[in-house]
């Protein structure tokens, strides 16, 4: 939902965890489209003695998705660098300026809600950065065309407010005018749309493209209509619809038919709110965004996914997977409620993957400074009988543009990063975040404020960024922590135990992740599901002989995983492997 100020939001089963006892002090310091989910795996590249030949042994993982082995850098991109300052259009707007607009808040921190010149140009000069932090995809803020000037109309923005635009300009992304065409701050000479994406995967980085199809610009309630608001444009630039400044009940689609792309109901704040029942809404979007896929865009991000109805959705998603199937999208369907965003993951709806909000809601709890323990994660995981299509493809955060960063120590950023990149679901990391950037500013008070490439060159100093890059890169090189099932051993206080397992194709590897997220190191004991054998410490490459009983020093803020390639052979564990596995599968065929 960003770029609006709003903060809307529109039967937990508790685990029975096998006994464990931690004790203190002691040690060292498609969405998963059921016709992908069974054949994708074939062609997994593994790191070097990462996995075994799993021959006669049954399969188990918790997805197959492709998209689902790329951890997510998410930047605001007018916000991450200035790479070409030619593009910063700084005399724009006239009286309703677009450049450098603060917003100044009483602890002189504030915010900017003008553009800032983040740029194309300045993420590809940065992009060998991204992916050597571990990550393999980055989603950007939306490309299309944004109205000139700022917005005269709605209401006056403070450092606390929501749902408040005056002064406001496009910077974001999110009002776009003419979604066939790319907004001019982004590129460069010699560098557009299908460059940026061409230079993005020749540093292996996939794009994620943010996307918009609820609404257009803000529409009404300025003083005098301005150029750009509340119209739209094709692309061939024809004027195809126009709000013409006044307010949605006054909208007459039957007789005026530049209002026909618009509901007469009205939607968030002032933009202009598209009607989903009219067909010619449908292919505008529809086509607009196979233009952006087929220029080279990996993913979608759908904004605001929650605020049009599923069948619209629906439509959109096969429109899009009709070109190329398979593509993954997830939306962002911002309430703390499972069972209220759940439903688009299943394809009799729009059949994508979701940003997990309730798991983020725990997460904040458990590393910011409340500091409440990892009890607080079980039940948002819905590894069994939950209400998702598929939980494991679901994308993971602590926080994002639209919200208060993270409020937590370094320390709560790190044990944060060290659950996320081990735990189910694709991890989403909001730029910054390596340095605790911004922690605990909301919208307008600096969640959004300029990165730059000063604070990329010192990123490294910062006590986050090393661990960060640690855990990123072991997830990325390890199938296990990508798709394994997860069976929890422990959550609970500051200590964590989990198995992941993936066995398929051939392929065998299981994690034993043990996280401490306390101030002093803690002996972790683990004596269920426990295969005997040498496992592998994958952050130190020490080899650790295993037998029935595990009692293992974690450093304090620290993570241990270890890896072991034999094929699952303990019958308690394989029961608990089974028993997700048929549930997944009795999912999977409602899901067809």
């Amino acid at each position: 939902m960003a770029g609006r100020s709003t903060d809307l939001r529109a039967g937990h089963r508790r685990r029975q965890f096998a006994p464990c006892r931690c004790v203190r002090g002691a040690g060292s310091s498609g969405f998963g489209r059921a016709v992908m989910r069974h054949v994708m795996m074939a062609g997994l590249i593994v790191c070097a003695g990462a996995a075994n030949a799993a021959t006669a042994h049954g399969d188990y993982y918790g997805t197959l998705e492709p998209f689902a082995a790329d951890a997510v850098y998410f930047v605001v991109t007018d916000r991450f660098v200035n790479g070409d300052p030619g593009n910063d259009q700084r005399d724009q707007g006239g009286a309703h300026r677009t450049f450098d607009v603060p917003t100044p808040c009483a602890d002189a921190v504030g915010d900017n809600i003008g553009y800032l010149g983040g740029d194309f140009k300045g993420i590809v000069e940065h992009a060998d950065y991204i992916r050597e932090l571990g990550f393999g995809a980055l989603w950007i803020t939306p490309i299309v065309d944004n109205p000139d000037e700022a917005f005269t109309g709605g209401k006056p923005i403070s450092c606390g407010s929501t749902l408040s635009d005056h002064g406001k300009t496009g910077y974001h992304g999110y009002w776009g005018v003419n979604f066939y065409k790319l907004d001019e701050h982004l590129p460069s000479p010699g560098l557009d749309f299908a460059g940026f994406t061409r230079a993005m995967h020749a540093n292996h980085l996939k794009v994620v493209l943010d996307i918009v199809g609820n609404h257009g610009s803000p529409a009404y309630s300025m003083p005098a209509a301005q150029p750009g608001f509340g119209k739209l444009y094709d692309a061939d630039g024809r004027l195809v619809a126009d709000h013409q400044n006044l307010p949605p009940a006054q909208l007459d689609p039957q007789h005026i038919p530049l209002h026909a792309f618009y509901n007469t109901g009205g939607g968030l704040a002032e933009l202009s709110d598209l009607n989903e029942n009219n067909p010619a809404v449908l292919d505008y979007l529809a086509g607009a965004y196979l233009h952006w896929m087929e220029q080279g865009a990996d993913a979608f991000r759908i904004d605001t996914i929650g605020w049009m109805p599923d069948r619209f959705w629906h439509a959109f998603v096969a429109r899009i997977r009709e070109k190329r199937p398979g593509f993954f999208m997830f939306g962002e369907a911002f309430d703390y409620d499972a069972n209220k965003i759940a439903g688009h993951t299943w394809a009799r709806n729009a059949g994508v993957s979701v940003l997990d909000f309730p798991l983020k809601q725990q997460l904040s709890a458990v590393f910011g400074h409340k500091q409440a323990g990892f009890e607080k994660l079980a039940a948002p995981l819905f590894l069994r009988q939950g209400p998702y299509a598929n939980p494991y493809e679901l994308m993971s955060f602590y926080d994002n543009h639209d919200m208060a960063r993270l409020d937590a120590s370094d320390t709560g950023f790190i044990d944060a990063h060290n659950w996320l990149f081990t735990a189910r679901g694709i991890p989403v990391i909001y730029y910054g975040s390596e340095t605790g950037f911004m922690r605990g500013r909301a919208e307008h008070a600096g969640n959004r404020n300029y990165f730059g490439a000063e604070r990329i060159r010192t990123a490294p100093q910062s006590p986050i960024f090393g661990p960060l890059q640690q855990i990123a890169r072991l997830r990325r090189d390890t199938p296990a922590l990508q798709r394994g099932l997860q069976v929890d051993v422990l959550l609970r206080g500051d200590q964590a135990a989990f198995f992941r397992v993936y066995q398929h194709a051939g392929t065998s590897q299981t994690a034993l992740v043990l996280i401490n997220k306390g101030d002093v190191a803690a002996n972790i004991e683990v004596t269920h599901f426990l295969q005997p054998g040498t496992w592998r410490d994958a952050l130190s490459g020490e080899r650790v002989p295993v037998q029935r009983r595990l009692l293992t020093p974690v450093p304090a803020h620290g993570v241990r995983v270890l890896l072991s390639d034999a094929p699952i052979t303990d019958p308690a564990l394989r029961r608990q492997l089974d028993a997700q596995m048929a549930e997944q599968a009795a999912r999977d065929a409602r899901n067809r």
